[in-house]
């Protein structure tokens, strides 16, 4: 007879499923579900673009949201059956089955957990990701690159829709910087854990044979909130450049003078954009991201100003959060939480999910 008692790893997947469905609380979800199906069926609602999307845009997430919710529950019921029919049949082919199905729900639902501990203001808004080259040269701009083709590779693979704002290339090899949007269910909780210093060791393709070059990329990432919208930015604090949208090498990309570039003379924020066609569209994808930022500055400042008045210091996440080696070993490590990985190259093709949970739950730990 097969050994098919799976009865305590089941019993703590129900336990924890039944603790996540309580923290996103079904019935609430669902009755948002309604709202917004009712608003987005308005005759009207195409009245005012940026209003529709907005609706269209929650629905959708939302809908994903409870989608993953019944299809754990549904999958957790099969799998009881599937064992079932395992021990009655003494079925090797369905044990094995079930022994799959197991561990692929153990992970589903390690994921899905670490969502419920994303439970910031800002967390469930789109993230708006800034890539820029630091120090090392032509390196630091590859690195940058590499970076770059990280993050959406990670997005391709989890199917989120990503919108490139800007990007500025290196004159020899990568780039200087790029900005873009992921629209995703919790994109900014989830992602505001790769904000900081990464660095990047390995044997340099640009330099002397044999020698090792040491090069780091900083990654900035914020939320795209809407009540953002509510900062008011006098024009005369802003100096609009307009440019030609350019590609690698210096290619032009368009033949007008459709990219903008807004600086807040106050901050010395400065945000660029030639996603869109049209010259007023980039300038108000600008003035979405400069609102952002100018938000995100306002409430580090008040924060700041909190934490001196009631005397206490919180560690800051140092300025290397993460190493990536490639000579003279092959390791990918977070300095935070130690999570480390021998196979940088599955990495830099996308596969940063064990690197955010970790991250998460190092954050709530130490925010507890």
């Amino acid at each position: 007879m097969m050994d098919l008692d799976f009865s305590e790893q089941i019993a703590a997947l129900r336990s924890t499923f039944n603790d996540i469905r309580s923290v996103i609380d079904v019935d609430r979800l669902r009755a948002e579900i309604a709202s917004l199906n009712e608003q987005a069926t308005a005759p009207d609602l195409w009245d005012d673009t940026e209003k529709a999307q907005k609706v269209t845009s929650a629905l959708s997430h939302r809908q994903s949201e409870l989608a993953r919710i019944t299809s754990i529950e549904s999958r957790l019921d099969d799998l009881e059956v599937l064992i079932e029919l395992a021990i009655e049949g003494d079925d090797q082919q369905s044990a094995d089955e079930a022994l799959v199905e197991l561990q692929g729900l153990q992970k589903v639902l390690g994921e899905l957990e670490v969502q419920t501990l994303l439970d910031g203001e800002y967390d469930n808004r789109p993230a708006v990701i800034t890539i820029r080259a630091g120090a090392g040269g032509v390196d630091a701009a590859d690195f940058a690159d590499m970076l770059f083709r990280m993050y959406l590779r990670w997005a391709e693979k989890h199917k989120y829709p990503v919108t490139v704002m800007d990007t500025s290339y290196a004159e020899e090899a990568g780039i200087k910087s790029a900005t873009f949007e992921i629209d995703a269910p919790y994109a900014f909780g989830t992602l505001s854990v790769e904000a900081g210093t990464h660095r990047l060791v390995r044997m340099s393709p640009f330099g002397a044979a044999g020698k090792r070059q040491t090069s780091f990329a900083a990654v900035e990432v914020i939320p795209l909130m809407e009540e953002a919208a509510t900062i008011e930015i006098p024009d005369n604090d802003i100096r609009v450049d307009v440019f030609r949208s350019s590609g690698p090498g210096g290619q032009s990309v368009n033949t007008t003078d459709s990219a903008v570039r807004l600086t807040h003379l106050p901050t010395g924020t400065v945000v660029s954009m030639q996603n869109e066609k049209s010259q007023i569209q980039n300038r108000a994808a600008a003035m979405r991201v400069l609102q952002s930022r100018l938000l995100i500055l306002q409430r580090e400042q008040e924060a700041a100003t909190k934490k001196e008045l009631a005397g206490t210091i919180t560690a800051s996440w140092g300025d290397q959060m993460r190493s990536y080696v490639l000579a003279p070993y092959q390791m990918v490590k977070d300095l935070r939480t130690d999570y480390e990985v021998n196979n940088p190259s599955n990495v830099f093709d996308g596969d940063l999910d064990g690197f955010i949970a970790a991250g998460i739950r190092w954050r709530k730990s130490h925010k507890d």
